[in-house]
């Protein structure tokens, strides 16, 4: 299982999967979403915005990610 690491308290599933390399666009996302090919938390996910917290896991084409928060934690920018 590989990680996604968000800086905010959640992150919409399109986002997610382009931010996890899974997809190249928000278009690409919307399509495989629509089209039932990914899982959140085991369930079939239709919705693009469906948001996603830490702890949360999204699955497509047999790979499978968990969501990790890191807001909270000193950036030191």
């Amino acid at each position: 299982m590989k990680t996604v690491n968000i800086k905010d308290e959640f992150i919409k599933l399109g986002q997610a999967l382009k931010l996890a390399g899974v997809v190249m666009s928000g278009v690409d996302a919307k399509f495989i979403i629509q089209d039932g090919m990914v899982k959140v938390n085991g369930q079939t996910e239709t919705q693009r915005g469906k948001k996603l917290y830490n702890g949360d896991t999204f699955e497509y084409e047999g790979n499978e990610f968990v969501i990790k928060s890191v807001s909270g934690l000193n950036d030191n920018q």
